[in-house]
């Protein structure tokens, strides 16, 4: 459950416009508990509801879909994340260590278009904004790690991303999810062709995240790092986040919801979602972090 803490900063009171700049910590990424390693097994519980309050219509009782049954076949431990303490750290280091050394071009050619988990992020092209033209472009590692690494040391998304230091921090951290079956993609996202931002779009419902709260299928996750300084504080975080949710919606069709889950004292990204058409769900305890989950449903996707 990588961050998307649109908004990296702590703080009081933020105007409902508020940027997201940290780390979609919606990005509130948990340190260890990241989704940083789609490479990781499941052994999700989607009924799982332990430590949320007030959950509401979201709990569900669920059978386990055949799709994550025969994940969880597959894998011997879950998530996405880069430091989880539940990671086998030996089988993910083998799997950076792989994709290191065979130098990967581009997470098109990783995940098998029968195997794609998200519906090939890398083909649901741009998309117009008041601010200009917005496109996800899946990370490739010797194009983008330079500066992904930079945005990641900024003190405002390091306190919530927890990603600063060496550039092999953050290195590490993309690549157990390049490395894994495609249930996390991590982006650079484009204004208008310049790079501007980091996102992690990822499938909440393989995600130990699911052992935390009421999770369904195929719902999807979002982590937001507004990477420039000069593009915070002026509404992109909840602008972008409002468009990649419609776009998640609309290439997604059997996604109903997209969720994240952002420290709950990340006040500016939680404004930051409330002001893209996500409600606040619950307060949900995480190994690493108490999180706001925010929810934005299909059904309610023109009414918010």
């Amino acid at each position: 459950m990588p961050p998307a803490d649109p908004a990296a900063h702590t703080g009081t009171a933020v105007p409902a416009t508020a940027d997201v700049n940290a780390g979609a910590d919606s990005s509130a990424r948990l340190r260890g508990f990241r989704h940083a390693g789609p490479s990781a097994g499941v052994g999700a519980d989607l009924g799982a509801n332990a430590g949320v309050s007030g959950l509401g219509e979201d709990t569900v009782d669920l059978r386990l879909p055949d799709e994550l049954l025969a994940l969880i076949a597959d894998a011997s431990s879950g998530s996405h994340g880069a430091r989880r303490p539940d990671q086998d750290t030996a089988q993910t280091s083998d799997a950076i260590a792989t994709t290191r050394a065979a130098s990967v071009p581009s997470v098109p050619s990783l995940v098998p278009a029968e195997d794609d988990l998200l519906d090939r992020v890398a083909d649901w092209g741009p998309t117009d904004t008041s601010v200009g033209v917005f496109q996800l472009v899946p990370v490739r590692v010797e194009r983008d790690l330079p500066l992904i690494s930079r945005w990641m040391n900024d003190p405002a998304a390091a306190a919530f991303w927890g990603l600063s230091g060496p550039r092999n921090v953050t290195e590490d951290h993309v690549l157990s999810q390049l490395a894994g079956d495609g249930r996390s993609v991590p982006c650079i996202g484009a204004l208008d062709g310049t790079p501007m931002s980091f996102w992690e779009i990822y499938r909440a419902d393989l995600d130990p995240l699911a052992r935390h709260c009421p999770v369904r299928p195929h719902d999807t996750g979002i982590h937001l790092l507004v990477g420039a300084v000069a593009d915070r504080g002026r509404g992109l975080g909840g602008l972008l986040l409002r468009a990649v949710a419609d776009l998640v919606l609309v290439r997604r069709p059997s996604c109903a919801r997209v969720i994240a889950e952002p420290d709950i004292r990340n006040t500016p990204s939680i404004a930051a979602f409330l002001t893209a058409g996500f409600r606040f769900s619950a307060e949900v305890d995480l190994p690493d972090k108490r999180a706001a989950l925010m929810v934005r449903n299909r059904a309610l996707r023109h009414l918010l």
